[in-house]
């Protein structure tokens, strides 16, 4: 099916219904504009259009709370499945899709972009930006993107490899391209959603834990030039600072170390925008590395890391900041979700921003200055024993790892993943409630001396931090991660306080949307798309995905009827580093875009898993211990982050516990060689022989522990929590 029918028949009915409102001629912009003629009167007015959803966070305010009603609390129960896509690669999906005037743009694993037919889910268009795939290793974490922004006819999407590209909305096909990267030697990536405000196209980047320099970047949106960028932390004290922001933050950084390691403190997820202050925000990610002996001789707050920062979308400069985590020594990125509401507080209306980052805090910022309001706990958490009036936690001086001449692990909790991550929350202003995906999780942390980089990327430096989540530590996995779990929790933002929660068995379950009908809608981790009650959380309609579901989903109307979109897919960083843990949830990646209606008859498609029935096929083992020892180190060091502790990767990509007989035969030449159509990079001239002989025996030995333990009907309590390993 072509656009122009598209347009003819569903993208005409649906614009008519948000113009009528606002006055306007559906026929007469379709003709001067054509498809994905969103500008910034579009977005400002939103709600005029509520059929529409034209930027990530449905308005620049990013509550993702939808004023359609025809799905109710009463009538919910009656969803069914109207349409279903399949996307081409079975990765990890955290998109949020985008319609406008009938059609979706959404994206999936390595950055491919999809136009749908938001009523049938037929395929308009395709685009695969041919993300360099080999450096899918650089990229934390899986090869997922979360989403475009549409402008004036075009489509923009943050490639996996560094690239920001415009794609033509009627066609499908490249408009322009840039490579966003300062350096190409640094691990940069991005997985973000683009934004794009007065004409500017605004993407952030990843890699702070690989070693880069954090930095966020407008470009114009018709020629694709670079319009400012911003730098969240300084660069070599040797030279000048770029401006008053670099000079603010260089004086909370010490020594020179950070110049190595980058400093971090990347943009790679949220922002949003208020028209009306001209104010963009962002949020800010981990310092790089984590530990703050290392990077900065354990003084400082290290500015900008870990922090909301204003700043002028017209030329990028700074106006106020909130940092959440001082220094930041535990990967308390501020990189989750903002949202603008205007909300009363002691009889007054405030105009706040609010934000529940993975330190276990939730804020309440006033987002014309960023002076504190409130903040309280979501979880119970040990690192901060409070704040202070100005919003500062207070260290607890316990979990200062860094400063232990003994360098014993403590106990941290959150942890790297934190009290919530990058799926979205959703506010509704009838019930004054924010509904947040929460995790339950801790760590260990330990002071080590300089963890070399990863071999087969230079730039790319290691946490400096033992996390307790090295393969086969039983006083880190085994002991404590045993206890995670996750939540869906409602939380008054006036009183600081839960008012209601869901409990689930699994962290990273899905974002969260909610509408003015006061649903819930959420995916989970165990492979569900489920609606709750806004004010009390009682489910009200669940149905099954047929795999786990990370991202937040959408909703929208088109002749009449209201839809609601889950991206679903399992993969990303819990299911791929964390692969034991991830069995839990039970289920596969299959990545796909579900669709419900009310009265929905559709049927959903059978899982096929490609590496299902896969048993050990290993050879004899004839290495030393030492060996084996010196093999489980470089996996740690060069395969974990993808494929997983112990060799297990969630699912998402084959256990290496099941190499075939072929591919144990064929193992120094795949490693030599990599395997780029799946993110494999070649590990040639990076590896000695002799080193991939040694993880070779390691990944032997796991395969005979599996075998033994398939053989017995044990758990595989040697390198897993109790109770979750899945063979």
């Amino acid at each position: 099916m072509t656009y122009r029918q598209i347009w003819g028949g569903v993208s005409a009915a649906a614009l008519a219904i948000g113009l009528a409102l606002a006055g306007g001629s559906a026929a007469g912009i379709a003709a001067e504009k054509g498809p994905a003629a969103v500008d910034a009167k579009r977005i400002i007015a939103a709600d005029k259009e509520p059929g529409n959803w034209m930027t990530t966070g449905r308005t620049y305010g990013e509550q993702r709370f939808s004023p359609l009603k025809q799905i109710t609390q009463d009538n919910v129960g009656k969803l069914g499945l109207a349409w279903s896509y399949k996307l081409d690669i079975d990765r990890g999906v955290e998109a949020t899709p985008i319609v406008v005037d009938g059609v979706m743009y959404t994206t999936g694993p390595f950055s491919m972009v999809y136009a749908l037919n938001a009523k049938t889910g037929e395929l308009i268009w395709k685009y695969d930006p041919k993300s360099d795939r080999e450096r899918a290793g650089e990229a934390c974490c899986d090869a997922v993107n979360r989403g475009v922004a549409v402008w004036n006819g075009k489509v923009f999407v943050g490639v996996l490899d560094g690239r920001l590209e415009a794609i033509d909305a009627k066609t499908g096909q490249k408009v322009w391209s840039v490579d966003t990267r300062y350096d190409t030697n640094r691990s940069i990536a991005i997985t973000g959603a683009p934004r794009v405000v007065k004409g500017k196209v605004i993407i952030g980047h990843g890699g702070a834990e690989y070693g880069t320099r954090g930095y966020i970047t407008a470009y114009d949106a018709e020629t694709g030039k670079q319009v400012w960028r911003f730098w969240n932390v300084p660069g070599d004290p040797a030279k000048p600072p770029e401006n008053k922001a670099m000079e603010i933050a260089r004086k909370t950084w010490t020594g020179d170390a950070f110049v190595v390691r980058g400093g971090g403190g990347t943009s790679w997820d949220s922002m949003a925008y208020d028209p009306d202050l001209n104010l963009l925000y962002l949020g800010t990610g981990n310092s790089s590395s984590w530990n703050p002996r290392i990077r900065t001789q354990g003084k400082g707050d290290n500015l900008f890391v870990s922090s909301i920062v204003a700043i002028n979308p017209d030329n990028g400069e700074y106006v106020w900041h909130f940092q959440t985590t001082p220094m930041d020594p535990f990967d308390f990125t501020a990189t989750a979700h903002i949202i603008l509401a205007d909300i009363k507080i002691d009889g007054k209306t405030r105009k706040v921003l609010m934000q529940s980052p993975k330190n276990g805090y939730f804020y309440v910022l006033d987002r014309k200055t960023g002076k504190f309001i409130s903040g309280q706990n979501i979880i119970p958490i040990n690192w901060s024993k409070g704040l202070d009036k100005n919003g500062r936690p207070i260290m607890n001086p316990e979990v200062e790892y860094w400063k232990d001449p003994e360098r014993k692990p403590v106990l941290v909790q959150p942890a790297f993943w934190g009290a919530h991550d990058w799926q979205p929350m959703s506010y509704n202003p009838n019930t004054g409630l924010v509904y947040i995906p929460t995790h339950i999780m801790s760590a260990l942390y330990q002071d080590v001396d300089g963890i070399p980089p990863r071999r087969k990327f230079k730039s790319v430096y290691q946490l400096d931090v033992n996390t307790g989540m090295m393969p086969e530590d039983p006083d880190g996995l085994r002991k404590y991660a045993d206890t995670w779990s996750g939540k869906l929790m409602a939380w008054d933002p006036i009183k600081q306080q839960k008012v209601w929660e869901v409990p689930y068995s699994t962290i990273f379950n899905g974002g969260t949307l909610s509408t003015a009908s006061n649903l819930v809608f959420e995916g989970t981790a165990d492979g569900r798309v489920v609606a709750y009650a806004a004010e009390t959380g009682k489910k009200l309609w669940e149905s099954p995905a047929n795999t786990g579901v990370m991202a937040a989903p959408i909703t929208y109307e088109i002749d009449g009827e209201q839809y609601v979109t889950f991206m679903a897919g399992w993969g990303g960083a819990f299911a791929t580093f964390a692969g034991p843990l991830s069995l839990r949830a039970g289920v596969k990646p299959n990545a796909q875009v579900l669709t419900y209606k009310l009265g929905g008859t559709a049927t959903l498609p059978p899982l096929k898993y490609k590496y299902a029935d896969r048993k050990p096929e290993a050879p004899e083992l004839h290495a030393t211990p030492q060996q084996v020892d010196a093999g489980r180190d470089l996996f740690n060091a060069n395969c974990s982050p993808c494929h997983g502790i112990n060799g297990i990767s969630g699912g998402v990509l084959p256990d290496l516990r099941t190499l075939s007989a072929e591919n144990h035969e064929a193992f120094p030449g795949i490693v030599m060689g990599g395997r780029a159509y799946n993110g494999m990079p070649s590990f040639a001239g990076e590896l000695s022989p002799e080193e991939i002989e040694n993880v070779h025996d390691y990944l032997i030995m796991r395969s005979h522990q599996l075998e033994k333990a398939m053989a017995s009907g044990e758990n595989l309590e040697n390198y897993a929590p109790a109770g979750m390993s899945k063979p």
